[in-house]
């Protein structure tokens, strides 16, 4: 019996409603390509699972959910990246977030220094992401290599950039301090916001 696959996400905002700060055709590529090969991949494995158990026949289960990790990673990762991005300058930080980044980090200037830093240093590719730690109440910054190795386990993500290079290559080359630097500029901080307020409800 097949179970249900992954889908791309909707986004919440035109290709282009991001520019300047990332391109239309940076989006575009970054959705519709990168984003989708790792929904693909993610299914194919599924689907392959799916098959052997109907057929009785063995898999690799150590290379294969290595590989599984990394393409649902991949998907749920660049989900939670397009869901806390908007159009420029459209929210800034606010309500329980920003008391909370300012309780945490002294201010959110010194917050954003920290972020961008944990951004610009993970090693390869990967992301930086704000979390918050249930048991001690507190923000804490995640940096990802790849898209599942280093991850707090049950930390909640409320913010996240990715900065693999397909994230930035159209518009900045190779340039990711650019891009971290453009970043800040379409955070949906109500979503973000939004995240915390939803996990201290439970």
């Amino acid at each position: 019996m097949e179970g249900k696959l992954y889908s791309l996400p909707k986004l919440n905002f035109g290709y282009g409603d991001l520019s300047p700060h990332i391109s239309e055709e940076q989006v575009k590529i970054h959705y519709e390509k990168h984003h989708q090969a790792y929904v693909n991949g993610a299914n194919a494995i599924l689907q392959k699972l799916d098959k052997a158990r109907v057929d009785g026949n063995d898999v690799d289960m150590k290379a294969t959910l290595k590989e599984l990790s990394f393409h649902i990673g991949g998907h749920l990762m660049h989900s939670l990246f397009w869901g806390n991005l908007s159009p420029p300058h459209k929210t800034q930080p606010h309500g329980r977030i920003l008391d909370a980044i300012n309780h945490e980090f002294g201010s959110f200037e010194r917050f954003k220094k920290e972020f961008t830093q944990a951004a610009m240093s993970v090693e390869g590719s990967g992301w930086a992401a704000l979390t918050f730690c249930r048991q001690t109440g507190r923000p804490i910054i995640m940096q990802v290599e790849k898209h599942n190795a280093n991850v707090y386990p049950m930390f909640r993500i409320l913010m996240v950039v990715d900065v693999f290079e397909h994230a930035y290559y159209i518009d900045y080359k190779n340039d990711r301090a650019k891009f971290i630097e453009a970043f800040w500029n379409v955070v949906d901080w109500n979503a973000v916001n939004k995240r915390l307020e939803d996990l201290l409800k439970n």
